[in-house]
């Protein structure tokens, strides 16, 4: 529901206008539409993929593809971007990262026939292992692209702890 990772509760934190001042409600707002617009730009490069290339090719094709759109869509991203898996403070091991957009937005691709309910379960467990509140998971090897946008509950649940505050 809402997109919003507050200082010191992660490390995606989007840009926001410094202009708007210090409420949170205006911070959140903003932030919904930075991320929304962020989102629906990251689909409609997706959209341009899939309708190029079709489906049947490997992850990796799809991937090379969309990097080249979302350059096309000046948004920023790190692509296979390396990042820590923590259990109880300590590191257990690295897990790459499809995309990694605008420092707001984790990007996980699959080219297969249909996501599956582990799919969306392993990118929301990335979420939450990262530390990043939104996501989506974008499949290429259907006949038509399939996408789920994904939101980290645990983000979700420290804005309204920090709104009530």
């Amino acid at each position: 529901m809402v997109g919003f990772v507050p200082q010191g509760f992660g490390l995606a934190v989007c840009e926001l206008d410094p202009d708007l001042g210090e409420n949170p409600e205006n911070l959140i707002h903003l932030n919904i539409m930075d991320i929304n617009d962020i989102t629906h730009k990251i689909i409609g490069c997706a959209m341009q993929v899939h309708n190029t290339l079709g489906n049947g090719f490997q992850e990796v094709i799809y991937q090379r593809a969309l990097a080249i759109e979302l350059n096309l869509a000046n948004l920023a991203f790190e692509r296979e971007m390396e990042m820590p898996i923590f259990y109880r403070n300590e590191q257990i091991g690295t897990r790459r990262v499809d995309f990694f957009v605008e420092s707001c937005v984790m990007v996980e691709l699959k080219a297969i026939e249909i996501i599956l309910d582990v799919n969306k379960a392993q990118a929301i467990n990335y979420l939450e292992a990262y530390n990043i509140a939104d996501g989506l998971l974008i499949n290429f090897g259907g006949l038509s692209l399939d996408f789920r946008r994904l939101y980290n509950k645990k983000m979700v649940k420290n804005v309204g702890t920090r709104l009530r505050d």
